[in-house]
């Protein structure tokens, strides 16, 4: 059920790991930016916000699968949405502990990855993996012709190092990854 959790900063993205592997760092983060609002990236950020006095932010258009079940998909994990409003709903371009926002959807209708333009870096959630592969657009509010021009979007960019929602970063080489998960779902 766990996602990849990402602490850049001041910032953590997702909040699907359980509050002890945060803990350490509880200090330190002020801002959570959750990548889309499926429970796996979602189940633990309201424990995780009140440890460490963090506020929320994510994309307008999936901030309603904070508070219901059918757009978290918490049911499937046995579970209920967080339940929380965001303290910040983030639009594309906005910026995040250096960080900008780049609107991805498609997986969901308020995916976002967050791209650090003097890096290379880019938090992909679950818009695109480290295998050249791509998130599911079979659950509600998913589209396969949205997520390919999401990801037509991100191949544009010089990407060095993926960081995915799932399975493992890539720390060199990401717009090879990227541009095989655009050529892929073309190709579907």
């Amino acid at each position: 059920m766990f996602a990849n959790a990402y602490l850049a900063g001041s910032v953590l993205v997702d909040a699907g790991v359980l509050p002890m592997a945060i803990e350490p760092f509880k200090d330190e983060i002020e801002l959570i930016v959750l990548s889309h609002g499926h429970f796996d990236h979602t189940a633990y950020v309201k424990e995780i916000a009140h440890m460490c006095g963090a506020a929320v932010a994510i994309h307008e258009a999936d901030a309603q699968a904070l508070v219901e079940d059918a757009w978290s998909l918490s049911s499937h994990f046995g579970a209920r949405s967080p339940g929380i409003a965001p303290d910040r709903l983030l639009a594309d371009g906005d910026e995040v502990g250096g960080f900008r926002v780049i609107h991805t959807p498609g997986h969901t209708p308020g995916s976002c990855c967050l791209y650090d333009e003097a890096t290379g870096d880019l938090i992909s959630g679950d818009t695109v993996f480290s295998d050249g592969c791509f998130g599911r657009y079979d659950f509600p509010g998913g589209s396969r012709e949205v997520l390919a021009g999401s990801l037509d979007r991100l191949a544009a960019l010089e990407v060095r190092g993926l960081f995915p929602g799932h399975g493992f970063p890539e720390e060199e080489g990401g717009s090879r990854q990227v541009r095989a998960a655009a050529e892929l779902i073309r190709r579907l």
